[in-house]
């Protein structure tokens, strides 16, 4: 039987298997088994789906901003309210009173106008703790030095030096507040600030000028409410502050006639702790 040559060294020409058939493909342009294209068409397919998600994807996020945009700046039910502010007062007595007191020494050295203070300051101190005013209620609130020139035909010369030094005195018993004004002319203290009566505690009287406020806040809102023919519902927000200048009353030494050395009379007086309140109510 003669052997099929192929004209390539006179070898027999290999045949494919008996029922399998190349087959020319588009995806790689040579022929070869179906088989081998198979991976790339699944690896292709698996592409376009991803694609086509991601497009879903980004439209949906896309047109919920969208929606997100058209209702900001806008709330879900506008809400009707009437705004009511009231204030709420009460006369007190103070039963603080509170000065500053103190000394300027001078002398040629620091040293001397140191010794001068601190004599006048300690005897100080010691009268105020015999008026039974304790420790705690005595604060240093100034000690300085300075130096003293003597200005003459356009030149300075020193001459010396001043201390000075101050103490904030709290006195609880008013009855006691004019022998510790009297000390400043005993002792000759130079430095006497102004007299100032506040309350040691003035939460209690706060809350009674809170709750008038408060009552004339009810008051309002039932007038306004038969007026307007509305009804309220809800308290929406509430502010209060404390009036100012009126926790503290202050008179200084010149109204008290103070000097020679003599104790003046002290009257504390009344003071007025007022609070002032805000509230919005939601009416239908």
């Amino acid at each position: 039987m003669p052997v099929k040559t192929n004209g390539n060294g006179g070898r027999p020409k290999e045949e494919p298997p008996q029922g399998f058939i190349h087959h020319e493909h588009k995806c790689c342009g040579g022929k070869h088994s179906g088989l081998d294209c198979f991976p790339k068409k699944i690896l292709v397919t698996l592409l376009g789906i991803l694609l086509v998600y991601i497009i879903v994807l980004v439209g949906t996020i896309i047109r919920n901003n969208l929606a997100k945009y058209d209702v900001i700046g806008y709330s879900d039910k506008m809400e009707r309210t009437i705004m009511i502010e009231a204030e709420g007062k009460v006369t007190a007595k103070p039963d603080i009173a509170m000065t500053t007191m103190g000394m300027t020494a001078k002398a040629k050295t620091v040293l001397e106008a140191q010794q001068k203070n601190t004599e006048a300051m300690n005897k100080l101190i010691a009268k105020l703790k015999d008026l039974s005013i304790a420790g705690d209620d005595i604060q240093t609130t100034n000690y300085s030095i300075y130096p003293e020139y003597d200005y003459k035909d356009g030149s300075s010369t020193l001459v010396g030096y001043s201390v000075s030094q101050s103490v904030q005195i709290k006195i609880r018993d008013l009855k006691n507040a004019d022998k510790v004004l009297g000390l400043a002319g005993e002792l000759g203290l130079n430095n006497v600030g102004g007299l100032s009566f506040t309350i040691d505690d003035n939460d209690v009287y706060i809350a009674e000028a809170r709750q008038k406020a408060l009552e004339k806040v009810a008051e309002k809102a039932r007038a306004l409410s038969q007026m307007l023919g509305v009804r309220v519902t809800s308290v929406v927000s509430y502010s209060e502050y404390e009036a100012d200048g009126k926790g503290v009353y202050y008179k200084s030494m010149d109204e008290f006639g103070m000097g020679g050395g003599s104790a003046p009379t002290i009257e504390a007086g009344s003071m007025d702790v007022e609070m002032h309140v805000s509230v919005t109510l939601g009416i239908k």
